[in-house]
């Protein structure tokens, strides 16, 4: 692999460290996320551009992507499209505070999850551990074995592993979310058959919501309502109430 951009650390075939690229014209905030990455178990490119991600070749080393979404004279979206369109890598996106269209355009193209600068590090660590779980990569810094027993909650078909943070459909297999539809759904699940009006969950979910308006929450709802509702139109489980906010039924009771 390419040591464009400052790499810190080849992937070896041994160590299994998941290899994050990291796409942000700022020097100084790349250099910071790098060093970050490589404390935790990761390895890491540092790429200033669109450009130098494409120059890795078209099968590159790459666990996932992490790719500011303001870089300069281009779009981030631009590369996670090209990505997705070639390749089956995992995209972590960054956002400014109050770019709520580029978050909405994010969660409905190519993202499996973005944070919003600045950020705590240890939640772009979780996020990024979480994103390459669900895609079967080695996440580092975390210990895969469970020795409890799981906690599962039921609602219809579905099941939720708490323990795992994994969402399992009637065939025991995973049904892939986001972290912010995860964290949806473990919100509903944890107040269930009650009404939830919107200021409660933009003060509740912390900062994964907290500066989102009302058409993000919008996107999040009908995104988890698709994978978890058969006819996502018309939502057994995930129902609005107008004017009120949003219910969580647990039971397969009639839609109202």
């Amino acid at each position: 692999m390419c040591g464009m951009g400052g790499a810190l650390e080849v992937r070896g075939l041994s160590d299994r460290r998941s290899v994050i690229a990291i796409v942000d014209d700022d020097r100084e905030h790349r250099d910071m996320v790098a060093s970050l990455l490589a404390e935790n178990g990761f390895s890491a490119i540092t790429l200033a551009s669109i450009a130098e991600f494409i120059a890795l070749g078209e099968r590159p080393e790459v666990d996932l992507a992490l790719i500011d979404l303001k870089l300069k004279g281009e779009s981030g979206h631009s590369l996670a499209m090209h990505i997705r369109a070639r390749m089956d890598m995992p995209i972590v996106m960054l956002t400014g505070r109050g770019d709520e269209i580029d978050r909405i355009i994010g969660l409905e193209t190519a993202a499996d999850d973005f944070i919003t600068k600045p950020f705590n590090p240890r939640e772009l660590l979780a996020r990024i551990r979480a994103v390459l779980r669900r895609y079967g990569r080695p996440a580092a810094g975390i210990v895969t074995a469970d020795t409890t027993a799981p906690s599962l909650i039921a609602f219809g078909e579905l099941r939720v592993d708490k323990s795992r943070r994994q969402l399992l459909g009637s065939d025991g297999n995973e049904v892939a979310l986001t972290n912010s539809e995860y964290r949806l759904l473990e919100y509903f699940l944890d107040n269930p058959n009650r009404v939830i009006p919107r200021t409660e969950l933009l003060t509740d979910l912390g900062s994964d919501l907290s500066n989102y308006g009302d058409r993000t929450i919008d996107v999040l709802i009908l995104r988890l309502r698709r994978k978890i509702e058969r006819v996502p139109s018309k939502p057994v489980h995930l129902q609005t109430r107008r004017t009120q906010g949003y219910v969580f039924v647990t039971s397969l009771a009639p839609h109202e």
